[in-house]
């Protein structure tokens, strides 16, 4: 069954416009029908699916047309990219948390008086 933009954009819980910017930018891959008209077959949305999935993980649209091209080797080095962008946030995360753990439960008054802080505070 084929579906209009605006059912499309329903189902995949995304406004019209987004779809019609991915295929503006070569992200959707849409064919029309006799009077001109974008026609979102299963196929297509599976595509929009994918488009909107690695949208959501964090991928900008130019990475997600090179992660969905037929080119593994090119997909994959973004993707591989994006996991190395990803793990380094987690571990600037991560330090975060063990600084502002050990400052809820630090014994000194004020953290400029606490050598475990002042070792926090010159981590890069």
């Amino acid at each position: 069954m084929v579906k209009t933009v605006g059912q499309a954009a329903a189902e995949l819980g995304i406004e019209a416009h987004v779809l019609r910017h991915w295929e503006q930018v070569g992200a959707l891959t849409v064919r029309r029908d006799g009077n001109g008209y974008r026609v979102y077959d299963d196929k297509t949305l599976e595509q929009a699916r994918t488009v909107r999935k690695l949208r959501r993980v964090g991928l900008s649209l130019p990475e997600v047309i090179a992660a969905i091209s037929p080119r593994k080797a090119a997909a994959q080095a973004v993707v591989r990219a994006k996991i190395a962008v990803l793990e380094s946030e987690i571990a600037h995360r991560q330090q975060a948390m063990t600084f502002l753990q050990h400052t809820v439960e630090c014994r000194h008054r004020y953290l400029d008086d606490c050598p475990e802080c002042a070792t926090f505070v010159r981590e890069a």
